[in-house]
């Protein structure tokens, strides 16, 4: 399995436009937070009272982290967590919201890739739904001077 340094150098090869790389700053937090509200809103009935699949989800996502990094894992559990409290304290309809934050985000990415010129294929590019959010963390750890 790669190590942490091995997915961002492998992330960094195309994102590395000063735009493209401030659209993926805002773009890739989100579509991970759009995506825990898309799986939250999945139907419970399968699951015990009390779970849904946004929860199940987030518990291999962050053994993964764990894995890469401990100071990123708490980042990204904290984030996770505030995720799934937004979702549940979402008042109105969550699903539409979710779906149109998802594409939209999805679509500013493209328009990043397109001014940087290069774009990761579309199987990289559903590995990177997970670095993604690691590769932002840690560009804030960076600037905040806490070791990743």
């Amino acid at each position: 399995m790669k190590r942490l340094e091995q997915w961002f150098n492998d992330y960094g090869q195309s994102h590395r436009h000063p735009v493209n790389i401030a659209i993926h700053k805002v773009a890739v937090p989100g579509i991970y937070l759009c995506g825990l509200a898309l799986l939250w809103c999945l139907p419970q009935r399968p699951l015990p009272a009390g779970l849904n699949w946004a929860m199940l989800a987030a518990v291999p996502v962050l053994l993964f982290y764990l894995r890469l990094s401990f100071p990123l894992f708490l980042g990204m559990a904290s984030f996770t967590g505030l995720g799934l409290l937004i979702c549940a304290l979402w008042q109105g309809p969550l699903l539409p919201t979710a779906l149109a934050g998802f594409v939209l985000l999805w679509v500013a990415q493209f328009v990043g890739h397109q001014i940087e010129g290069k774009r990761p294929s579309f199987l990289a590019d559903l590995q990177f739904l997970l670095i993604g959010p690691a590769w932002v963390l840690a560009s804030l750890y960076r600037r905040l001077g806490l070791p990743y």
